[in-house]
């Protein structure tokens, strides 16, 4: 059982929980995840960690509420326990290169952030890129704006903050100018295949955090799989990090609307249960 030491709302549907967990706090790196079970009847579910103290014992997760499992963890508070947490699984992000772009798009700021904080830590020249839909979706901005960035850059699909548009105007923008030599994107799915298509078109390599539909997060279920320069890779051992002008976003794109019928009729079952044990 791992205690929620804090609570954090960033947004109606964006929850941040830190929690107490002291070993996985003195592994964990940048671009890892953790498995999450709510209960003893929950499924498992990734998360990327978002931050963590080895001193302190505690870690952070970040999550949007879409179905049963999120919808379920909005619910919990501070001090009540969450019955599992697995990791760090997944490998740390490396990258080559002294000038870095990152980007983030939506709830991949939360993994977007501890990358750049550790790129900044390893002395490169980081450029950080941030994008959602409107300004109330922007994560972790005031600390990313307390990062030695070389540039920050905000886009908003409606203009709400920073420049209006999409996170490959100012991507475009830096491969153009030669000021960047590599780049790491995290977020949703069209997002990361127009970066990369972006960063190929200027012959900047690029890698991206992939965060398919898991089970085990170990490589024994096969889950994760996903199609990388035409060989079949696993996120959770492979991974989660790709060359992204490699990975086929179209069957990637298909394989996480998989099971989107059965996660609706959960979250409904769920909610009618809830609703009935309040009558």
């Amino acid at each position: 059982m791992y205690k929620i030491l804090r609570k954090h709302q960033f947004s109606e549907k964006v929850f941040e929980f830190r929690c107490e967990a002291p070993q996985m706090a003195k592994k964990a790196h940048a671009g890892q995840f953790l498995m999450v079970r709510a209960n003893e009847e929950g499924e498992r579910v990734p998360f990327t960690l978002a931050g963590w103290n080895a001193e302190e014992g505690w870690i952070e997760f970040i999550f949007m509420v879409i179905g049963k499992t999120t919808e379920m963890l909005s619910k919990f508070e501070e001090g009540d326990y969450i019955q599992d947490l697995t990791g760090p699984l997944g490998n740390p992000t490396e990258i080559e290169g002294e000038r870095v772009a990152v980007i983030g798009g939506g709830v991949g700021l939360a993994i977007a952030y501890p990358v750049a904080r550790t790129f900044c830590q390893q002395g490169k020249k980081v450029s950080m890129i941030m994008g959602a839909r409107t300004k109330d979706l922007l994560l972790l901005t005031d600390q990313i704006k307390q990062l030695p960035l070389e540039g920050l850059y905000i886009t908003t699909d409606d203009g709400s903050e920073g420049e209006k548009g999409v996170v490959t105007l100012p991507l475009k923008r830096l491969c153009e100018a030669g000021a960047i030599d590599a780049a790491f994107c995290v977020g949703p799915v069209p997002m990361m295949k127009f970066s990369a298509i972006t960063c190929q078109e200027e012959n900047i390599p690029i890698i991206a955090s992939l965060n398919p539909i898991m089970v085990d997060g170990t490589g024994m279920c096969g889950c994760c799989r996903v199609e990388v320069g035409g060989k079949t890779k696993f996120a959770c051992v492979d991974g989660p990090d790709f060359d992204a002008t490699l990975v086929d976003w179209n069957d990637l794109r298909a394989r996480q609307g998989s099971y989107r019928t059965e996660e609706g009729i959960a979250l409904k079952a769920y909610e009618e249960e809830t609703c009935a044990c309040h009558r």
